[in-house]
């Protein structure tokens, strides 16, 4: 029987990992058979790809801007909020140590979703084998005394994101924080045939977000029944059509388990995402079907999120004010785990967990 040569390194089989410069930031690609996965190590670690390779399925949806060329765009004017819209290119943000619309809190400006999401971070490659890819990024923010780390694992063969997570607070005294993921998912995945299945939990509508907004403000209702502006109710389990026109933010809680699966019936393809609702006690569902007229959306973007946060608020403030905020107390650590996971299936989903999708 013949022996062949296996190199471990610039390897093409099993996990394997690519470092690049993608646009002029550093790029880091994790790859096995079942998923390619590019994070943006120059910005954010954003994910801007989560590529399903058997069925050519990348979930994460891309803006009409894209990924702009890293030094080649400045803005002509100031925004009260940061720079965040300008340089979002879709895909999946980590929102730290604040989320949602800025505001000022104990003397800084927290800006849309916090410090970390344009910053580069640094990274080590901890492990580099055919049956493992391992990889640490990490960063401390400069407005806020934070450490955060988070290593991101492929593993040979599974169709999975294994990400764990460990924050700390350097210094000696508590500070209020909304800590959050925002993964956003798009077309050609998305459409108006997918549906998501989430444990029994209940909705929270706050206010409307614009003019295109459909669902009443002020309400709690169970999932995934919510009431409309106009009058009746909307199953808000089933996606909507860009024809629907709009824009809304429902603060899904009181979950068991923290997890979802959003899937495509059509395609036979889904998403299932496993989080510690200990930590991340609220699910924002983002749903922007061909609303949110002006900037920055001009009624072009077609979007479902689904964002594991700490808080409910659609600026820092609110979580304040409402209670929400979460307490991270003077020299302490925060360690959480999350795993995502491309799944085939046409039917719905009963769970979701760091071992795989049960349907």
């Amino acid at each position: 029987m013949s022996t062949y040569p296996q190199h471990v390194h610039d390897r093409n089989y099993g996990c394997r990992l690519t470092e690049s410069i993608l646009k002029g930031y550093r790029a880091v690609t994790f790859e096995n058979e079942k998923i390619r996965v590019t994070v943006l190590a120059d910005k954010g670690t954003d994910v801007c790809e989560f590529l399903y390779k058997p069925q050519d399925t990348d979930f994460l949806w891309r803006s009409s801007l894209g990924l702009r060329e890293r030094g080649s765009y400045h803005p002509m004017a100031p925004v009260p909020g940061g720079d965040f819209f300008d340089y979002y290119e879709g895909g999946w943000q980590e929102m730290f140590p604040w989320g949602g619309l800025a505001s000022t809190h104990r003397g800084v400006n927290t800006g849309l979703h916090g410090e970390v999401a344009l910053a580069p971070w640094d990274y080590q490659i901890d492990t580099n084998t055919p049956e493992e890819v391992a990889v640490t990024f990490s960063i401390r923010t400069r407005r806020a005394p934070f450490l955060l780390k988070k290593t991101l694992t492929i593993r040979r063969n599974q169709a999975a994101l294994y990400i764990r997570e460990t924050a700390t607070n350097e210094s000696g005294q508590e500070i209020e924080i909304v800590w959050g993921h925002h993964p956003a998912y798009g077309w050609p995945f998305l459409d108006e045939t997918c549906v998501v299945n989430l444990p029994p939990c209940e909705i929270k509508i706050t206010a409307p977000l614009d003019s295109t907004s459909r669902l009443a403000p002020n309400q709690e209702t169970a999932w995934p029944k919510a009431k409309l502006l106009d009058g009746g109710t909307v199953d808000l389990s089933k996606i909507a059509a860009p024809s629907s026109r709009s824009q809304d933010l429902a603060f899904l809680h009181g979950f068991k388990e923290g997890w979802y699966a959003l899937r495509n019936p059509s395609r036979g393809v889904g998403v299932g995402f496993a989080w510690d609702a200990k930590v991340f006690s609220y699910l924002w569902f983002w749903q922007l079907y061909g609303g949110g007229p002006d900037y920055p959306w001009w009624g072009r973007e077609y979007v479902a999120a689904l964002e594991p946060v700490t808080s409910m608020a659609t600026r820092f403030s609110d979580a304040i004010e409402n209670g929400t905020a979460f307490q991270f107390a003077g020299k302490s650590s925060v360690t959480t785990e999350m795993t995502v996971w491309a799944f085939e299936a046409t039917g719905p989903v009963r769970r979701v967990t760091t071992s795989g999708v049960e349907l």
